[in-house]
Order: structure tokens, then C-alpha cells, then sequence
């Protein structure tokens, strides 16, 4: 979408509001991580960047995060922003039980049925208990003779490639990866913004699955796995693909936003800040200071006045940078 006319204007970083969202498979008390207790069915996932969030500081307070999008698109986005839609949904996981086995469509099968995109994903391990685990792939020789008969007689886990995981892992799970959650860790997971999930297999619980369009989104051979940290001076890269880069900034007191994006980032990146421990602050001319406590997000738009961001105490930034998608 290229639109001609004036440059857009600035707009500063702001909070997002949070969604706690009901998953069967989830926890009831999400302390000590967030303050937030179920008040009927678990929470499973906390929404952090969702089109259905509020917009927490700001002028635009209270307006809905998709709204926003629309309306401020090329000032979040950039002026060559080609969708007024935001870029990645992330969240923060938590499974107590395990989650269902399930595949995401790439991008052109989203689309074949009707979706405008499909989800490739990450997951950054924030905690991990002594034998956690999750399921990223096959395991070499599956056929897909093999996986349907594991989906219909309960085997389907032994064709799962698993992998343990300890805090700091960072997994990728590209479009069309078999994969699955096992409870024991806490996850930050960053992906397209889309919420597609093909169930292939649920443990007996009375949710729909999707047999025929998981089988077709099936890829045995993916890209999936724990992706190893690229160390810089001033940064530790932990992963870098085609819709996402999400990476660990060292603050060290305090930090400049020009000093932010990478050297090889595009001029006006989106982003997203997040305080995975600690806490810090965003402050610059022309804008009220943005505090981000622990585990909260702030929004960066790519057309944003010059501020720095404050370590309050123990602050450990991600930074989660929305990256030009392959042309379709």
C-alpha cells in the first residue's frame, strides 16, 4: 500500500495493555510472572502485542492496537509500509499440561484459503525446569502413511523430534513444522501475525482437529531447531529470518535509540522493546516517559522522535525488530 502526500509524523513509543488469554492446557495463577489470577479457566497464553490490545500510554491510549495500525500505518510501519496490518504477534507462554500437536500453513496456503498470511514462529526460553522439553520436526524417515496412522492410534509422538530446553534457548519453527509444547519452560514467542493452528493431535480433549489441512501443510524437511546466538559488542543476535529479528541489547546505564537497530537494519524498522527481567524507562523531547516494567512491551514505530531508554534496575532488553517480508 504506497500512498502519496505529506511524510507521515513522528509518533513516540508507547505500553501495550496485555490480553490473558483462556487456554485449556494453561495455569490459573501466573504469579510470580505476572499479577494475575484466573478468575475462571486457565490462562495459557499472555498476548502482548495482539490486534485486540490496548494501547496503554500515549495520545492514543485506549484505542485498540489494530486500530492504530490502520490509522497510523506508515508512521508505525514506515512510508513504504506495503500492509496497515502490524507485522508479529508475541506472547508469553505458559503450559502446565501439553499442548496439542499441531502444524501452522506458510504464506501461500494461508492465502489459498482466504487468510492473508500464514505463521512462522520463535520461541526464546525465559525460564526452563530440569527436563523440559518441546517437539520441533519429524524425525528422519517419517512418511505421511506413517503420521496418519500415528494421529488415529494415539502413536504420534514417537515421530516427533524432540529437543530439551534450558533457559536462553532460542527454537525456530518456520511454516509447515510439526511441533508441540511440553510443559516445564516459559516461552516468549515471536511470529507473523496470525493465529492459523492446524491440530493433529489433542490428547482427547473435546477441541476440533484439522487432520486434512495439517497433513497438507506438512513439510518433513524445515529449517526448525534451536538456532545458536550470534555475539556482538553490543549485542547478542539470537535470531535472524525473513520476518523476525529478535535479539538481547545491552543497556548498560543507558542507551540511545539511534543505537538501537543493528548496523545492517534497514533505516525506520518497527519494533518491539520487551523486559524479560528488570525494568527500565523511554524518555525523549516532545513525549511523556514510557515506563516498562518487568515483562511488559513497547512499541517503537519506525517513525519515532529520538529518545533513550533507562535501565531502572537489572533491566534485560529483548528487542524484537519486524523485518520486510519475501515477496509472494
Amino acid at each position: 500500500m504506497t500512498e502519496t502526500g505529506p511524510p507521515p509524523l513522528p509518533l513516540a513509543p508507547f505500553g501495550i495493555q496485555p490480553i490473558f488469554d483462556e487456554r485449556v492446557w494453561g495455569f490459573r495463577d501466573l504469579r510470580p510472572w505476572y499479577d494475575h489470577v484466573a478468575a475462571k479457566e486457565p490462562i495459557g497464553e499472555v498476548w502482548l502485542t495482539g490486534d485486540e490490545c490496548l494501547v496503554a500510554t500515549g495520545p492514543n491510549k485506549g484505542n485498540k492496537l489494530r486500530a492504530l495500525f490502520h490509522e497510523a500505518h506508515q508512521a508505525l510501519l514506515g512510508a513504504n509500509a506495503t500492509s496497515p496490518d502490524s507485522p508479529l504477534l508475541v506472547k508469553v507462554l505458559f503450559a502446565r499440561e501439553k499442548l496439542s500437536v499441531q502444524v501452522h500453513p506458510d504464506d501461500a496456503m494461508a492465502r489459498k484459503y482466504g487468510d492473508p498470511r500464514g505463521k512462522t514462529e520463535c520461541w526464546y526460553a525465559l525460564a526452563a525446569e530440569p527436563g523440559a522439553q518441546v517437539a520441533a520436526g519429524l524425525k528422519p524417515g517419517v512418511t505421511l502413511e506413517k503420521l496418519e496412522s500415528g494421529i488415529h492410534d494415539g502413536t504420534l509422538e514417537e515421530s516427533l523430534e524432540m529437543l530439551p530446553v534450558v533457559a536462553g534457548d532460542l527454537i525456530f519453527i518456520d511454516a509447515g513444522t510439526v511441533h508441540a509444547i511440553w510443559p516445564g519452560s516459559v516461552l516468549l514467542e515471536t511470529q507473523q501475525n496470525c493465529d492459523l493452528t492446524y491440530r493433529m493431535y489433542d490428547y482427547g480433549r473435546p477441541r476440533p482437529l484439522h487432520i486434512e489441512k495439517s497433513l497438507e501443510a506438512v513439510r518433513f524437511k524445515t529449517r526448525a531447531g534451536k538456532i545458536q546466538p550470534r555475539v556482538l559488542a553490543d549485542r547478542t543476535i539470537l535470531i535472524d529470518v525473513e520476518y523476525f529479528r529478535v535479539e538481547r541489547l545491552v543497556v548498560a546505564g543507558s542507551r540511545s535509540s539511534a543505537s538501537l537497530p543493528a548496523a545492517d537494519e534497514p533505516v525506520q524498522e518497527f519494533a518491539f522493546l520487551f523486559a524479560s527481567a528488570g525494568a527500565g524507562r523511554i524518555s525523549g523531547p516532545g513525549f511523556e516517559p514510557v515506563d516498562l516494567p518487568t515483562r511488559s512491551i513497547v512499541a517503537v514505530p519506525a517513525i519515532s522522535p529520538q529518545f533513550a531508554i533507562e535501565d531502572l534496575g537489572g533491566l534485560d532488553l529483548i528487542r524484537i525488530s519486524a523485518r520486510r517480508p519475501p515477496m509472494a
